[in-house]
């Protein structure tokens, strides 16, 4: 059982390359990838996302990218002339607009303003540096699932110890509810006897108990809680449990409702009730499950 919450870092050290990745998720519905890396690795942010989507079925992933190349190799840089055209002009226009001001700007000074030269690296990273994303990410995707396994196993414990509140409310409803009916025959009986003195026909009163009974009889909710339950442990075994969890959730708590409205007893429904919310903080705790 895996978290989505989780945090993992893979670095890659070698040819003079030393590149660091890292890895942030939190809950989220679907799955949803931001990467925030150097504008070299532009043309791999889609294996970054298809790596992850190996890795990962939903959560927000927050994936950091940072390098530096210590390779020896030829630097080529270029001028972009219309970036140096416009800071030229916009320098001459304030010299114009304040003439008490010198103009100091040098091709040096211009050469160091943003965007007006480019190096190669901007052009795309080679096979090297790809190599390098790949393992960085790779280590950072294995650490990122250790924590979000550890995470996962304690959310199992809890939601195993919630379950087992659950199973044993279940069966406090199932042992009340047979008593429900003769309980309500014997009540029937008594007021009876009481308005009419003693005439009463024993039929009539097993007639209007069977149709109580049958109006609160909640067999087949108990059955139903009862497979919810033994399929809950089952999901639980499997590493993504999120969605199917989360699908038994609405059906326990359709159950509750159903036993809630026809069992016409204060236990049971204390009992449902208690039931339901513990069935609420297990869906809380599922929407931190992947």
């Amino acid at each position: 059982m895996y978290s989505m919450t989780g945090y993992g870092k893979g670095q890659y050290r070698e040819n003079g390359v030393e590149l660091t990745v890292e890895v942030k998720s939190v809950n989220n519905r679907y799955l949803d990838i931001a990467i925030k890396s150097p504008r070299v690795f532009l043309a791999q942010e889609e294996l970054v996302r298809s790596v992850i989507r190996n890795h990962l079925s939903r959560g927000h992933i927050d994936v950091f990218v940072s390098y530096q190349d210590q390779r020896e190799k030829e630097k080529r840089l270029s001028a972009d002339l219309n970036y140096a055209k416009a800071y030229v002009e916009i320098a001459a226009a304030l010299k114009e607009k304040f003439p008490a001001i010198e103009n100091d700007l040098t091709v040096t000074n211009l050469m160091r303003l943003p965007e007006v030269v480019r190096s190669e690296e901007q052009g795309g990273a080679d096979e090297t540096l790809e190599a390098a994303l790949k393992s960085a990410l790779e280590s950072a995707m294995r650490a990122h699932a250790q924590m979000r396994l550890a995470e996962g196993e304690r959310l199992k414990t809890d939601l195993l110890a919630r379950m087992r509140t659950i199973s044993g409310l279940r069966d406090k409803i199932a042992e009340r509810a047979p008593l429900v009916a003769e309980e309500y025959r014997k009540k029937l009986a008594e007021r009876m006897t009481e308005f009419l003195g003693g005439k009463v026909e024993e039929s009539r009163i097993l007639t209007e108990a069977a149709l109580f009974a049958d109006k609160c009889n909640i067999d087949e909710e108990l059955t139903r809680l009862s497979s919810h339950i033994e399929e809950y442990y089952n999901v639980c075994k499997s590493d993504t449990v999120g969605r199917k969890l989360d699908f038994l959730v609405q059906e326990f708590n359709r159950e509750c409702n159903t036993v809630c409205s026809k069992s016409n007893d204060a236990a049971i429904t204390a009992f449902a009730l208690e039931m339901k919310n513990e069935i609420e903080k297990v869906r809380e705790q599922i929407q931190n499950l992947e």
